[in-house]
């Protein structure tokens, strides 16, 4: 009996080791996540409806803060600028310094360099622009657009003043990487601007820092749950201990 009684102590205090360490991995994963995604992104609640039907007024999106130099064609990203009434904006860049882009094609498409470009993420069979325009934007600048062609005011409504609507690429402070709330997933970057020059952007590390949040979370539970259920399952095994001492006797 005292070697049974040994054998059930050594499994108790490893079981309490193990959960221990389980919540401190997992005090570290989850607060390292957080801080790792505080430092890496911010969030942005969406004031308008000009990114429909990406992103949609009022939903929370996770922005990762880049350098202007970062952006490339087909991203979504957070601006600022005078001329755009100096508040924060979320639209699309279609256009870098260099590119000549025209709307529309016979088909209905925006052009970029003589390049027709697929836009997936517009609604229904609408063309890119119900305005056409030609712009050739300047070096160190970008032209943007709102996914919502019919209504967004974007650099389409400033194509009179210098610049033709383009904004300096130092007006970008974070690019969309994913709707936070309500769950909208990630944000995919479009694969039609993928073969012109300088490709498109890499996806920021917004899985590994949701990843690193979510299994620390799920080993500080875990871990937690231990004490509770080891109690639990230990008061259930008593009155069966005393049932076949009873029946020994």
């Amino acid at each position: 009996m005292s070697g049974t009684g040994r054998t059930g102590s050594g499994h108790g205090r490893l079981g309490s080791v193990l959960s221990g360490l389980a919540v401190a991995v997992g005090c570290v994963l989850f607060l390292g996540g957080f801080v790792w995604g505080a430092l890496l992104y911010q969030p942005y609640t969406v004031p308008t409806d000009s990114m429909s039907p990406t992103v949609e007024p009022g939903d929370r999106v996770l922005a990762q803060r880049i350098d202007g130099s970062e952006v490339r064609r087909g991203d979504v990203v957070v601006f600022t600028d005078k001329v755009w009434a100096d508040a924060p904006m979320v639209k699309r860049v279609v256009g870098i310094g260099g590119d000549k882009v025209v709307c529309c094609d016979t088909e209905g498409r925006m052009t970029v360099n003589g390049e027709a470009v697929e836009e997936p993420y517009l609604r229904g069979e609408e063309p890119a622009s119900p305005m056409g325009f030609t712009v050739s934007v300047p070096e160190g600048k970008l032209f943007l657009l709102g996914d919502e062609r019919r209504t967004s005011v974007d650099s389409r409504s400033h194509l009179q003043e210098a610049g033709q609507g383009t904004v300096p690429r130092g007006a970008v402070s974070a690019r969309l990487d994913a709707v936070a709330w309500p769950l909208g997933g990630f944000l995919e970057r479009p694969r039609s601007f993928a073969a012109l020059p300088g490709g498109i952007s890499e996806p920021g590390p917004i899985r590994p820092v949701l990843a690193s949040v979510a299994l620390g979370a799920a080993l500080i539970l875990g871990g937690a749950a231990y004490g509770p259920l080891a109690k639990l399952a230990g008061r259930r095994k008593q009155p069966a201990a005393r049932s076949s001492a009873t029946a020994d006797v």
